[in-house]
């Protein structure tokens, strides 16, 4: 008897061996391997910014942002990127040197961009326009707004070479005051820094001495406290304040450091009219070991029983103001 015919369905699969692909389908399943980066893809925006930053590299001066960050250099002198559309309209109203005005694409144009871009206008500064992206780096992901402003770091003169020079001015008459310096001792707010450096020009201050290491350099926010008096008083370097103190002291400088433990009353001070480094030590520790024992006296301040001491920056003051009086009196 005949067997029955199937009716629809699967097809009745043959047992044994079936022939194979012959691997041509291998290709679609290794898939298309790793995703590129972001800039190696031409319709990404981070790639055109890419683009324009090698462009920028390759022609200097073509208005384009070339690849420099904070990151580049953070020693000593790394240069500082002042960020935000307020702190850069500050920085280029205090005149603070600068380098270049780095602004993003397509920025958002408000009364305080267009002052900004009037300023850097007026002092020649450079505009390099760059992406965001670009610019994120180069401040090291701070809030930029779209601003950013380059800014040199500081030629800190040698602080033994500064008071020679200074001296040998003095011996020969080519100054008419007195060698007068201001040596800190541990101070890092860079805000006191500008404060000192502001008081030093009002009094005739020639030069505000800071430690190597472990102390307050020239940052944008200390030019801008100076109010421009950064520009008319050096701020030099000293490699060991301990040793260059006891160095001015064999050329003729008295030493004098501040302290609200002082023996000697700054009023009526007697080495005021002598060639003098003033040294103010940190709000907090006040002068360290090696330069209190390496000061000729220790002065303090008279002030109400109540008031444990004073800003560093306003014990320099005060004392400039006393020293200026005495010289002048």
């Amino acid at each position: 008897m005949a067997a029955p015919k199937r009716h629809g369905g699967a097809p009745k699969k043959k047992k044994g061996p079936t022939v194979g692909t012959g691997g041509h389908g291998r290709k679609a399943l290794e898939g298309k391997g790793p995703t590129p980066k972001a800039e190696e893809r031409t319709y990404h925006k981070a790639y055109r910014n890419k683009q324009l930053a090698e462009r920028a590299a390759a022609k200097p001066g073509t208005g384009r942002a070339r690849p420099v960050g904070r990151s580049a250099g953070r020693g000593k002198n790394a240069e500082e990127m002042v960020t935000g559309r307020n702190s850069v309209l500050e920085a280029l109203r205090a005149d603070i040197p600068a380098k270049a005005l780095y602004m993003a694409i397509r920025i958002d144009v408000d009364d305080r961009v267009r002052e900004v871009l009037k300023l850097a206008a007026d002092r020649g500064l450079p505009v390099m326009e760059t992406g965001k992206p670009e610019l994120d780096r180069m401040t090291d992901e701070a809030i930029h707004q779209g601003l950013a402003l380059q800014v040199p770091p500081y030629d800190y003169p040698d602080a033994l070479e500064t008071v020679e020079q200074t001296l040998a001015k003095a011996s020969k008459g080519y100054i008419n005051n007195t060698p007068l310096f201001i040596a800190l001792d541990g101070i890092t707010d860079p805000r006191n820094l500008g404060a000192i450096i502001r008081s030093a020009s009002a009094f005739g201050a020639h030069a505000v001495i800071v430690p190597e290491r472990r102390s307050v350099g020239m940052t944008a926010s200390a030019w801008k406290t100076s109010a421009g008096a950064a520009a008319r008083v050096p701020v030099a370097r000293a490699t060991n304040l301990t040793n260059t103190l006891k160095a001015m002291k064999q050329s003729g400088v008295y030493v004098i450091g501040l302290d609200g433990d002082g023996d000697v009353d700054l009023t009526g001070l007697a080495l005021a009219t002598e060639p003098l480094c003033i040294v103010v030590g940190s709000e907090g520790k006040g002068l360290s070991r090696l330069v209190r024992e390496n000061c000729d006296q220790i002065v303090s301040i008279p002030i109400e029983s109540a008031m444990e001491s004073l800003n560093a920056s306003m014990a320099v003051g005060i004392t400039l103001y006393e020293v200026s009086r005495l010289r002048t009196a």
